[in-house]
């Protein structure tokens, strides 16, 4: 007689079945991988309270399709290199000229708004790109500070007496302490990351925003461009970064973090 379904051979087949489905580990819950350098409050120190902006985002909009987030911090030349040879899945924080071959969501999740900083003493000012002119300017390899200021950049890169770059998973931090030590004179840093980094260094009084360039340039996680899986996964960020603006998700989430949109 065959066994009822209530009995205890149904039962432990249909356990065992069970238990291959969801431990068998042939079957994985998906995962994306997204990566950049420090750039608090836009992502900060993994496994943190507050790991960022755009890693919360992401991972709360990702876990609502079943899909895992994992963060990496690593320098922003070699998150650009891992993401266009398909190592990891996005870039966080890059506009289109960082990355003009990466897969963009119509929607920005914020504007970077990219301001010039000296020391608190110093009379300079920055209106216009001539300012520039006899200026030790400190930036950070491969970022992209729009059009006009790459194209500077780019010009006098072999310069140092107009322009030096900081490589590394510190750039900011280089540039500050050159900045402080007299070995540049202005350097140009995203309006949130400067201020929340000065807050968290004790520095907040020692440097003085000299002006910002325009306009504020639109920053996006930004998917790569050797992965098929980006498409969809563009997709559903596009459509969760929609619901979150929509419902006020995003506003609150700016707020916890001490920012607003510039």
């Amino acid at each position: 007689m065959p066994p009822r379904p209530w009995s205890s051979p149904f039962l432990l087949a249909v356990g065992l079945a069970v238990a291959l489905f969801f431990g068998s580990p042939g079957v994985r819950a998906e995962t994306l991988v997204i990566a950049g350098d420090p750039w608090c409050p836009v992502n900060c120190e993994p496994g943190s309270a507050q790991p960022g902006i755009f890693v919360e985002l992401a991972r709360d909009i990702f876990a609502e399709a079943g899909i895992e987030v994992k963060y990496r911090l690593i320098n922003w030349a070699r998150a650009l290199r891992a993401a266009r040879r398909g190592r990891i899945n996005a870039v966080i924080g890059a506009g289109h000229a960082d990355a003009p071959d990466f897969l963009f969501t119509p929607t920005p999740v914020s504007r970077s708004r990219m301001c010039f900083y000296v020391l608190a003493d110093s009379p300079w000012r920055f209106a216009v790109q001539r300012d520039l002119d006899g200026q030790r300017l400190g930036v950070i390899n491969d970022y992209s500070y729009g059009r006009e200021l790459d194209a500077y950049v780019q010009a006098h890169a072999d310069d140092p007496q107009r322009v030096q770059q900081a490589y590394g998973d510190h750039a900011l931090d280089l540039n500050v302490d050159k900045l402080l030590s007299g070995r540049i004179d202005v350097t140009v840093a995203n309006t949130w990351v400067m201020q929340i980094w000065l807050r968290r260094h004790g520095r907040a009084g020692q440097l003085r925003n000299a002006g910002c360039r325009s306009p504020d340039v639109a920053i996006y996680l930004a998917f790569s461009p050797a992965l098929a899986s980006s498409r969809r996964h563009a997709e559903l960020f596009e459509a969760g970064l929609r619901r979150y603006q929509a419902d006020g998700r995003l506003q609150r989430l700016l707020e916890r973090y001490g920012v607003s949109e510039p």
